[in-house]
């Protein structure tokens, strides 16, 4: 197996339980042809298209063979490797980031497959947050919100402008006091030297080492957690 140039870790091992319908939330229809899974993606296909050899490490349960399956249509794309979640490890997100970690090479990014980046500013973001890393060893592909209730679900950051460059401030997985953030990630990236500390972002107990990562931020990003989407 060539060795890939950058490593990008799926978690498709969650149970949907927010979801509520028969089939993975991530295999929901957008478009004829198109799922939640392919556009969330979109960012991933980017960098294969711009020269780069990519390893697609999907994390997932025997309940997930559906998407498994639906992921044959990118084996052109991507090196693909298949993870089961160890379950001696936490079940949720960080259990699924440390069942890949092992199989990845190189820089490291996150991305969830129900999680969509769009509008201004997504095109290239992933690739160009890859490229930030060595600032700061960390990158995040961000979204401004203002709302509480969003940044109590999701992954929060403060972020500050200076220079014409973002940086996070502070970030906090699903704070129970959201006052002082003002976005939330949609993507991670980071070196393959701070990657082992990659569960820690997505970690509610733990002290996140996204403070001073590069934010790339976009128009919107979409959670599809639930079927009104």
């Amino acid at each position: 197996m060539p060795i890939p140039d950058v490593s990008i870790i799926l978690p498709c091992a969650g149970f949907g339980t927010r979801f509520g319908a028969p089939y993975s939330k991530e295999l929901h229809c957008l478009a004829p042809g198109v799922t939640v899974l392919d556009r969330s993606l979109e960012a991933v296909v980017e960098l294969a298209e711009s020269g780069l050899n990519v390893r697609l490490v999907v994390v997932f349960r025997t309940h997930k063979l559906d998407t498994v399956s639906y992921l044959a249509r990118y084996a052109e794309t991507f090196q693909m490797v298949f993870v089961y979640q160890d379950e001696s490890f936490e079940p949720g997100l960080d259990g699924a980031i440390r069942s890949a970690l092992p199989m990845t090479q190189g820089p490291v990014a996150l991305v969830l497959p129900d999680i969509v980046v769009t509008g201004a500013g997504s095109a290239g973001s992933l690739l160009a947050a890859l490229r930030q890393i060595g600032v700061a060893g960390w990158s995040v592909v961000a979204a401004e919100e203002r709302d509480s209730d969003t940044l109590q679900r999701m992954g929060a950051l403060a972020v500050v402008e200076g220079g014409g460059v973002v940086t996070v401030g502070a970030a906090a997985e699903k704070p129970a006091d959201p006052s002082g953030f003002n976005a939330f990630w949609g993507m991670v990236a980071v070196t393959e030297e701070e990657a082992h500390r990659l569960p820690d972002v997505v970690n509610k107990g733990a002290d996140s080492p996204l403070a001073g990562a590069v934010a790339l931020m976009v128009e919107r990003i979409v959670n599809y957690n639930t079927a009104g989407g």
